[in-house]
């Protein structure tokens, strides 16, 4: 097999394509022969040394990948050989194959494309997980969806709107505003005009009739959450996803207190761990929303997969409008 192998994680330098051992399933996991693999912005973070999880090095990065399944160890029952899966293993996906616990993998019904299942688990479960279940979403309210043109920013307007909900999505730029209203956003805030030292407040009251959003999912952190969270609803939801945008923000603790309003932390992958029938459930609600038409991946490029770090400064620089995808080539 050939695989990208983290030497260091001391950045994207770091990185050599090459050839590994075959691998062959253990008890209890799968080999499965990888279609393709998304880039996420914390397969940028484990190269560069700055992510929560830090595999012991050397290692092969790359969270999430779609393929097919070739061989199964010993006690595996639910799958077979020949069965297409996606699978969200936090390593190992850029490479050709990779062999990963078999609990790890979604078995994925006829009509679901392995290109779009690559970049599916991680963003729609997140966004799912989020809006859903810890921020009590209703019909009828309002959502602020900030960094709206990323991978689970564009997850997170699909599942607002097939919520029933009013999404105000936002992002920093017209071209990223414009692919957010393609994916049915009722209005949007460009916050390179908007500031957050400067009209950013006030669009987003215009916006909301003056009421502010109930919900807010926040991925990016930063300098845009307090006056977002100055300007949410009464018993408003601020999500905290993540904080793409650098910089962990401090909160003054009154500003949740005078809006009746809830900080809540939003962290996907534990709940996974936590709670596995709860989250099984999850994923076959998202994989229904997917073959119903709901959920469909924005995929910005498709890239062959030895192509990965020209993906990963892309992400890095800012340039992707939902997610990158890796192939391999016949």
């Amino acid at each position: 097999m050939r695989a990208w192998i983290c030497e260091q994680p001391t950045g994207l330098d770091a990185l050599r394509w090459g050839e590994r051992p075959d691998p062959v399933p253990g008890a209890g996991e799968v080999l499965v022969e990888i279609a393709a693999a998304s880039v996420n912005y914390p397969d940028l973070l484990i190269v560069q040394g700055r992510y929560q999880h830090r595999p012991e090095p050397p290692f092969v990065p790359g969270a999430e990948f779609a393929g097919v399944v070739r061989a199964v160890g010993a006690g595996v029952t639910t799958l077979t050989p020949g069965q297409p899966v996606a699978c969200l293993a936090g390593t190992g996906a850029f490479a050709t194959h990779a062999v990963v616990p078999a609990h790890l993998c979604l078995p994925l019904p006829p009509g679901f494309a392995l290109q779009d299942a690559a970049a599916f688990i991680m963003t729609y479960a997140t966004a799912h997980h989020a809006l859903l279940d810890r921020g009590a979403l209703r019909p009828g309210e309002t959502v602020l969806v900030l960094g709206a043109a990323g991978g689970v920013g564009t997850a997170a307007i699909q599942v607002a709107k097939a919520a029933g909900a009013r999404v105000v999505a936002a992002a920093s730029s017209a071209a990223k505003c414009a692919l957010a209203q393609r994916l049915g956003a009722d209005a949007v805030l460009d916050y390179s005009v908007h500031t957050p030292d400067g009209t950013l407040r006030d669009e987003l009251r215009r916006l909301t009739d003056g009421r502010g959003p109930d919900v807010v999912f926040d991925p990016v952190g930063g300098a845009l959450t307090e006056p977002v969270l100055r300007s949410i609803a009464w018993r408003g939801r601020l999500l905290v996803i993540g904080f793409a945008g650098g910089a962990i923000p401090s909160l003054p603790l009154n500003l949740p207190l005078l809006k009746g309003a809830s900080i809540v932390g939003v962290f996907w992958g534990e709940f996974a761990r936590r709670e596995p029938a709860a989250n099984a459930a999850l994923l076959q609600a998202l994989v229904q929303g997917y073959l119903q038409g709901h959920y469909r991946p924005v995929i910005d490029t498709v890239l062959p997969m030895a192509a990965l770090p020209e993906a990963l400064r892309r992400l890095e620089a800012r340039r992707v409008l939902g997610k990158l995808v890796l192939r391999n080539d016949d």
